[in-house]
């Protein structure tokens, strides 16, 4: 890949709007000082063979995250995101643009994405370009998933499953309770067996989750999914 242009991109280290729940998760809120999603680009990977199998693609990072993962291999994006340079959007927009005849799609992750301010809007103008978009969450805004699949603005969303419920505190950084992990995360499983083709799980084998674990957390999931074990990856602090 070239490095002629100007664009300060920053790779992360993985070969990885609505404020209803803003009682819930309050750290991140004070990330957002005005209504412009794209104030919170912190990272942009123009060439990308992991983070959708079977696919070239290009990554798009926004900084903030709800959770406070201990094991977290990004996170000084994840909850330091106003130590990192923001990127120009019309910089990377335009490298899109000039890429987009040989991507096959565009991932949009973080930190986590569905707490960004008008997510929509920056779903939209990445559509814009007539390629696939696969969205990466936690899956803890369900409201915000709904919407993304009700208004057909991603192909695929990637949810990660921390864990069986009883070690959602722990796993967390006791940003969520066993119970309300519980309730978004069902809610979540509901809507993948409305839109079975649109959802993909995943759980990362930090230390402190064992194969029955992991096997727990398979349980969870709808009739004819499966789990993709990901490696862990030491934090990236």
């Amino acid at each position: 890949m070239s490095t002629e242009d100007s664009t300060p991109f920053y790779k992360s280290d993985h070969c990885s709007l609505f404020t209803d729940h803003c009682s819930l998760f309050t750290d991140h809120c004070s990330l957002f000082t005005d209504h412009d999603p794209w104030a919170m680009l912190r990272g942009y990977e123009p060439l990308s063979l992991c983070d959708w199998p079977g696919k070239v693609t290009a990554v798009l990072f926004f900084g903030g995250c709800n959770l406070r993962c201990p094991t977290c291999h990004n996170a000084r994006l994840a909850w330091e995101p106003q130590s990192l340079p923001p990127l120009d959007a019309g910089e990377v927009l335009k490298k899109i643009d000039q890429d987009k005849t040989w991507l096959d799609g565009l991932v949009i992750t973080g930190g986590e994405p569905t707490i960004l301010p008008e997510l929509e809007q920056v779903l939209n103008r990445l559509k814009s370009f007539n390629l696939p978009l696969k969205l990466d969450t936690n899956g803890l805004r369900p409201d915000v998933v709904k919407l993304v699949l009700e208004k057909d603005l991603a192909r695929v969303i990637a949810v990660d499953v921390k864990g069986p419920w009883d070690k959602y505190p722990q796993l967390t950084g006791n940003k969520v309770s066993s119970q309300k992990a519980q309730e978004c995360l069902e809610a979540i499983f509901d809507m993948a067996i409305k839109y079975p083709h649109c959802f993909m799980f995943r759980c990362t084998k930090v230390p402190d989750l064992t194969e029955d674990d992991l096997q727990i957390v398979r349980s969870y999931l709808p009739q004819g999914f499966s789990l993709k074990e990901q490696a862990y990856i030491e934090p990236n602090i």
